[in-house]
């Protein structure tokens, strides 16, 4: 019995040992889990779902995970969403995130992941979702390349801050450039008062960049308003050209000292006075050759209105543009401004009052006929309104203020700026680039403020992204040759009329390569 009961133990033991040591592993198909990669690609569709009108490509930076940051991807699920602000209508905020995400956003890797992945190579925890946004997300970048793609990467908005710091205006040499300039501006109105009657009773208005904050890189540049009142005067459009007239003065029985710069047809020829008041200034910067500051009158440039003159010598060379204005007072403004300046919801119905009250200025400059120039064709000038918008840009009266929020709007401004002069001076007059100036940088700011009034849109913080929507939206009216005039929306700047087609692309095209590659021109030294 003994025997038969060792042998029945044995027997037991040996037909238990093959479900021990034999036993069939579980299917591939358990640890990999396919349900869990189901939920996984349906949670990424939640997270990317976004409310109605914000952009597929709006992505805040904090809520792109690493590939290899678990961590990220889990603090980007309980990120709570944010309506369409268009501040977030950008790339990715900082450089770090850039470099990060910028790799996983690439179609070709994103697929090889995805088969590692089948295979349990990859933990899916660590995959972003596969249908997320490029790094710069193509809002900003739209028609970057020939597919529409973009490189991954922004340029940083620790960069931009520094590329910022180098734009600012020494104090020390801003204060001594406009002290000689303020100098030679006072001697001159001084001696054109006494010496011609008709200037008797100009005044100084400055306008541009310096005067509206945003000059950058060095205060080399001024330009000032030689106003003058005008007598009571009828406006006649030069053709469909918009802001660009013919003036006549009404009747006036005792005469006035304009009368002798009208043309046989009554109206006021614009070279004339123009010319009439270069020579007086040439006549008063001959005199002042003895002084220790040093002056000279450039060449007249064909069409232009400035009276450039130049104090020092280069490289401190400081050069003043001398703009002569009639300020006319006693009328609304023309109809062809009547569908422009909307600023309603930007700074209020109040303000937009308020600016209509204020006088329009008319410099004399030539409208263009094709290839022929008008001499006797005057401009119509809001040089004073858009510095006041400028300065005052905000929604709300706090904006930039000391103990209000700081928003990014100047900022993009100067940026956009100086990626124009930059890319002059890579290429020169090449391709036409010398047609586009800072006023279409000015023109495109305005209407960009009006796109997105409130000052929450251009948060500070948001540096990068704010300034990459700007440039977006500068891209669009470029490739659509449309930029209406702010004030005058029925006049295009961008018209093939005034740029052809050829330096709008090939501008486009270099703008797009400097965000493809991280803006490698805001490398380049001065």
């Amino acid at each position: 019995m003994g025997d038969q009961s060792a042998a029945a133990r044995r027997a037991r033991v040996t037909r238990k040992a093959p479900s021990q040591s034999s036993a069939p592993e579980p299917p591939q198909s358990h640890s990999a889990k396919p349900p869990a990669r189901g939920r996984g690609r349906t949670g990424a569709g939640r997270e990317d779902a976004r409310p109605p009108g914000e952009h597929a490509n709006a992505i805040n930076p904090r809520a792109a995970p690493s590939p290899i940051d678990p961590q990220g991807a889990t603090s980007a699920r309980s990120r709570p969403e944010k309506g369409p602000a268009p501040s977030e209508l950008g790339s990715v905020r900082n450089g770090k995130g850039a470099s990060n995400a910028g790799p996983s956003r690439k179609a070709v890797p994103a697929r090889k992941d995805s088969a590692r992945r089948e295979t349990g190579a990859v933990p899916k925890t660590k995959e972003p979702p596969s249908t997320g946004p490029p790094a710069v997300a193509s809002y900003c970048c739209t028609g970057a390349d020939g597919s529409g793609g973009v490189k991954s990467g922004g340029v940083g908005a620790r960069r931009l801050r520094d590329v910022l710091k180098t734009l600012s205006l020494g104090r020390q040499d801003t204060s001594e450039a406009a002290e000689r300039v303020n100098q030679l501006i006072r001697t001159l109105v001084s001696a054109i008062r006494a010496r011609e009657s008709t200037f008797s009773s100009i005044d100084i208005l400055g306008t541009g960049s310096y005067y509206e904050h945003v000059k950058i890189s060095a205060p080399n540049e001024f330009d000032v308003m030689f106003t003058m009142p005008a007598p009571r005067v009828e406006l006649e459009q030069c053709g469909d050209s918009g802001p660009f007239y013919y003036v006549r003065l009404k009747r006036n029985p005792q005469g006035n000292d304009l009368d002798k710069f009208l043309q046989e047809d009554g109206t006021l020829a614009a070279c004339k006075m123009l010319f009439a008041l270069r020579n007086i200034i040439k006549e008063i910067v001959k005199s002042m050759t003895r002084t220790e500051m040093k002056v000279t009158v450039d060449k007249k440039k064909a069409g232009s209105p400035a009276i450039t003159l130049r104090i020092g010598n280069p490289p401190t060379e400081i050069s003043v543009d001398i703009i002569l204005a009639l300020e006319v007072r006693s009328q609304s403004w023309p109809t062809s401004t009547q569908e422009g300046l909307k600023i309603e919801e930007w700074l209020g119905s109040k303000v937009k009052q308020e600016y209509k009250w204020k006088p329009i200025y008319l410099v004399p400059k030539h409208a263009k006929n094709g290839r022929v120039l008008k001499e006797d064709t005057w401009r119509l000038s809001f040089s004073h309104i858009e510095k006041d918008m400028i300065k005052n840009h905000g929604n709300t009266k706090t904006c930039c203020e000391s103990k209000g929020v700081k928003c990014c709007r100047k900022s993009c401004l100067k940026l956009l700026k100086h990626l124009l002069d930059q890319l002059k001076t890579k290429d020169g007059n090449r391709r036409g680039l010398d047609k586009f100036c800072s006023y279409h940088a000015k023109t495109a700011f305005f209407q960009a403020c009006v796109l997105w009034p409130d000052d929450k849109q251009w948060l500070f913080t948001d540096l990068e992204s704010c300034f990459q929507k700007f440039l977006n939206f500068f891209l669009n009216c470029l490739n659509n040759a449309n930029l209406p005039h702010f004030f005058i929306p029925t006049y295009n700047l961008f018209s093939r009329r005034l740029i052809d087609k050829a330096s709008s692309d090939f501008l486009s095209k270099e703008i797009k390569y400097e965000i493809n590659n991280r803006f490698p021109i805001f490398e380049m030294q001065n």
